[in-house]
């Protein structure tokens, strides 16, 4: 049974301050009806992609407010980052938190975020290459030079490191690691086959990632997918529907069709699960990747609803969606014994 996951990249239409004032309450109802774990992604710079440049930071806030809930990076650019220092934060953290922390990262995907780090977009995979050789010489307890060893202990951090990727070389060499691989909710599609479903593009990703592993090595797949759901499944994909017809990233996706598809055709072609809980049973069944998942991320970005609805949905997934795929027993954590 894979664990379930609640991500979420801090849209909410508000201040910085109030960004992650909600999102710590959105954590903490994810953990009040079971979820296993949170995740946060990085973003630079620009607010309406991502509101949180420091997500070591905000994790730390965030373990204060919970107890049980794993807490995770979805992902951090390390290519942008200085590996000792990141090892550095994430031991501090990880002990702060009781051991609760998981580490994503990324080699990076945004060229405009590079330049004012003084790095450069096309030297992204060697860098990362060596930063990560870094960090894990970092959490394994290495002479860092001059006798020098990380302090606090990583203590088995090393062994909660995942890759994020969109094709298969970064997902052979998590797999080499003996590492986890982390799948996005979108991806471009290959030239020729815009059509091709979600799960048709990522299963080789994963095929790649399982054929590299080590024997005996713990197999990890975090799968994310976006879902909102809602009592009212009409008023829900209606806001969806609005959200799209406006959006630079869905124009991104499906170019200037995104004004004319109709609305189901358009959600499907954005890999985006809405509507009432039975709407998104049906769709999320229809996913072939998700019974090769061990962890499922659920996000709602980028429909984002209002905090409420984000909180209902939260509940709605894990005490009706989740259970009726068989991704939750009858005896999960929920709002009755929490």
């Amino acid at each position: 049974m894979p664990d379930l996951a609640f991500f979420t990249r801090l849209l909410d239409d508000a201040e910085p301050a109030e960004r992650y004032r909600l999102a710590t309450e959105q954590i903490r109802h994810a953990e009040r009806f079971g979820f296993d774990s949170a995740w946060v992604a990085q973003h630079h710079f620009h607010g309406n992609e991502g509101g949180l440049p420091s997500p070591l930071v905000f994790l730390a806030h965030a373990a204060a407010h919970t107890s049980t809930i794993t807490l995770g990076t979805g992902v951090i650019t390390l290519g942008l980052e200085d590996p000792i220092r990141v090892a550095e934060d994430a031991s501090v953290l990880d002990a702060l938190s009781g051991g609760r922390l998981q580490l994503g990262f990324s080699s990076g995907g945004t060229p405009a975020s590079f330049p004012p780090f003084g790095a450069v977009f096309a030297d992204r995979h060697p860098v990362f290459d060596a930063k990560i050789a870094a960090l894990f010489a970092a959490l394994g307890g290495d002479d860092l030079g001059g006798g020098n060893h990380l302090y606090p202990p990583a203590h088995g951090l090393a062994e909660r490191v995942w890759f994020a990727t969109f094709s298969a070389p970064l997902a052979v060499r998590a797999g080499e690691l003996g590492l986890g691989l982390q799948l996005s909710r979108t991806q471009p599609r290959p030239e020729g086959d815009p059509e091709l479903p979600l799960w048709d593009v990522q299963h080789p990703i994963v095929d790649a990632y399982e054929a590299a592993l080590p024997a005996g090595a713990e197999r990890r797949v975090s799968v994310a997918r976006s879902v909102y759901v809602a009592d009212d499944g009409e008023a829900a994909r209606a806001l969806a529907e609005e959200r799209y017809r406006r959006s630079p990233l869905a124009r991104s996706i499906v170019g200037d069709a995104v004004d004319d598809l109709p609305r189901d055709e358009l959600l499907r072609r954005l890999d985006v699960h809405v509507g009432y809980v039975d709407t998104v049973v049906a769709s999320l069944a229809a996913d072939t990747l998700l019974p090769r998942a061990t962890q499922l991320s659920f996000q709602v970005h980028s429909v984002d609803p209002a905090h409420e609805l984000v909180l209902r949905s939260i509940e709605l997934i894990a005490t009706e969606v989740a259970p009726r795929l068989g991704w939750r027993g009858a005896d999960a954590e929920g709002p009755a014994t929490a």
